[in-house]
């Protein structure tokens, strides 16, 4: 072989090795930011195994015995006031029902704002994204007034019913809409004599299965784990949803332990696992088309 072949295959080796390096780097790194994210939910699971006493000693990520204990104590507690079941159900008829009129009715907005040109849209549009920049806090003292003056405080109407206004899922839906929709099929379906609430939902929602389960999996999480709204409108126990409950476990009204708040926070994020794995195989699709454009 020629010096200048050597060289060329030399040059060969060492991109490749270059691109090895690179490839073990990038896959260390992304264990390294898996395992990071995994640990909270691992300590908070082995504090469930751990007695009070020993959660307030000492360290470790190491499981214990104390686990069955702390269920027996957090449904003793529950017994006093409210079945713990009465709590999850609580929750899962907000989370559902909230979750069903977010997904929903978002998509129907980013629809009409995509696929129908108006005189106004544009506003309608800016409207929705300024609407995106105000905070809940802000407006939460008016809207307590407000359902104070029409009688629905200890109700759940005023914490489903407003899961229609999601400005960010509609923002998320119209991105995705304009990469995944082709709007010939739209102009196709009306040609045939399709209504437009039929060519919505037959043939829009459908396209937007990816975005829909990605947004449901959000909406859900984000129902759940609200303590703010229901802790503003909510007075009865009976009505409380289970972030509340685990929030009343550190009051003075229970004595605090810590295995019973850590096995209440267990329960707590099981239905948000079960919910994320059952649609996790649509989210990164989901993200990615949703952030692609024309």
């Amino acid at each position: 072989m020629s010096k200048k072949e050597v060289d060329i295959e030399k040059k060969g080796e060492q991109a490749q090795l270059s691109i090895l390096i690179q490839k073990i780097l990038r896959n260390a790194i992304c264990i390294f930011l898996c395992v990071l994210s995994l640990i909270p939910f691992w300590i908070m699971i082995v504090n469930a195994t751990r007695s009070n006493v020993d959660i307030q000693s000492k360290f470790t990520l190491l499981p214990s015995t104390y686990f069955f204990s702390n269920v027996n104590k957090l449904l003793v507690q529950c017994n006093k006031t409210v079945p713990l079941w009465r709590y999850m159900i609580n929750s899962l008829v907000i989370s559902g029902f909230s979750t069903i009129l977010t997904v929903y009715f978002s998509t129907m907005t980013a629809y009409g704002v995509s696929v129908y040109k108006f005189k106004g849209s544009k506003f309608a549009w800016t409207f929705i994204l300024a609407i995106m920049m105000i905070p809940m806090q802000v407006t939460a003292i008016g809207f307590y007034k407000f359902m104070l003056q029409i009688h629905l405080t200890n109700n759940y109407i005023p914490l489903i019913i407003p899961a229609i206004a999601a400005p960010s899922t509609v923002f998320f839906m119209k991105q995705y809409m304009q990469s995944a929709l082709p709007l010939e099929i739209i102009d196709a379906a009306r040609i045939d004599g399709s209504s437009e609430f039929n060519t919505f939902n037959r043939i829009a929602m459908p396209l937007m299965k990816p975005a829909v389960a990605t947004q449901a999996i959000f909406g859900f999480i984000l129902s759940w784990n609200n303590l703010f709204t229901p802790s503003l409108l909510l007075s009865a126990s009976s009505k409380y949803t289970l972030p509340m409950f685990v929030q009343l476990l550190r009051g003075e009204r229970f004595r605090t332990d810590y295995g019973i708040i850590y096995v209440g926070l267990v329960i707590t994020i099981m239905p948000i696992f079960i919910v994320y794995f059952a649609l996790s195989k649509y989210i990164i699709a989901g993200v990615a088309l949703g952030g692609v454009k024309e």
